[in-house]
C-alpha cells in the first residue's frame, strides 16, 4: 500500500515509522529540509514543500496513492490537504488529525475526510471507557457514512448477562463486532453468551448509537429480581 503522510512531527513520524515496519511504501511531506534523513525513517521517500500546494502534491504522486494521512499540527492545513487529496487526485482514503476539538465538526466528507482522529477526544474516550462501566463510549468517528466505533462494558448483575448475542434486541444500524473478555478478543457469534465485565465493541450509525445507549440505560434500570412479597 502506498501512503502519504503529511507532517513529520512527532505524530506523523510515529505513523510513518509504523507503516514502514509493516512493509508499506511511505512518502512523507514536510516544509523543513532538516527533517530529511532521520535514521528511524529510513526507506521513506521525502518531499520538502508546502503540501497545501497542488504542485507539491503532484511531486509526491498523489494520483497513485492509496491513503493520505494529514498529520500536521495545523487543523487548517490538514483540512486543505484532505480536500485536495480527494477532489484533485481522487485518493481513495484520507485520515485527518484534529488538533483542536472545537474544529472536529469540520472534519467530514465535505472536506474530503474519511476518518477524523482527535487525540484529545480519543484519550478522553479511553479514560471514560476504562472507568465508566455501564455507559456507551464513542472511541472513533468514521466520517464516511457517519459511522462510529463505540464500546460498552457490561456491569455485573446487568440483565443482559447470560443472554446469547442472537437473543439481544440490538437496534437497527448497530453491529457488534468484537467482545473483549479477560483481555482476550472474541469474534462474536449468535451463540456466545454475554458475561459481566465483557467489553463490547460496536460499529453503528449516529442514530443507532443513540438507540444503543438508550437500550442499555433502560435495561440497566430494570429490577434484577422480583421484589419480596409484602404481607
Amino acid at each position: 500500500m502506498r501512503v502519504v503522510v503529511v507532517g513529520a512531527g512527532a505524530v506523523g513520524a510515529s505513523i510513518a515509522r509504523e507503516l514502514l515496519s509493516h512493509g508499506h511504501e511511505v512518502v512523507i511531506f514536510d516544509e523543513k529540509p532538516e527533517v530529511i534523513g532521520r535514521s528511524d525513517l529510513r526507506g521513506a521517500q521525502w518531499i520538502i514543500g508546502d503540501a497545501c500546494e497542488l504542485s507539491t502534491l503532484r511531486e509526491g504522486g498523489l494520483e497513485d496513492t492509496d491513503v493520505v494521512v494529514a498529520a500536521t499540527g495545523d487543523d487548517k492545513a490538514n483540512l486543505v490537504v484532505s480536500l485536495l487529496a480527494r477532489s484533485e487526485f481522487g485518493v481513495p482514503r484520507t485520515v485527518g488529525r484534529v488538533n483542536n476539538p472545537k474544529n472536529e465538526w469540520l472534519f467530514d466528507d465535505a472536506w474530503g475526510v474519511d476518518v477524523a482522529v482527535s487525540t484529545p477526544r480519543l484519550m478522553t474516550a479511553l479514560v471514560e471507557e476504562a472507568v465508566e462501566v455501564g455507559d456507551v463510549v464513542r472511541l472513533l468517528t468514521l466520517q464516511t457514512g457517519g459511522a462510529s466505533l463505540s464500546a460498552y462494558t457490561v456491569p455485573h448483575e446487568h440483565p443482559v448477562i447470560a443472554t446469547m448475542v442472537s437473543q439481544v434486541p440490538w437496534p437497527p444500524d448497530v453491529s457488534l463486532v468484537a467482545i473483549l473478555r479477560d483481555g482476550v478478543p472474541v469474534t462474536p457469534s449468535g451463540d456466545d453468551v454475554l458475561e459481566g465485565a465483557d467489553q463490547l465493541f460496536f460499529v453503528s450509525s449516529a442514530e443507532g448509537e443513540a438507540q444503543l445507549r438508550a437500550m442499555f440505560t433502560t435495561a440497566d434500570r430494570r429490577p434484577h429480581e422480583d421484589p419480596a412479597p409484602q404481607g
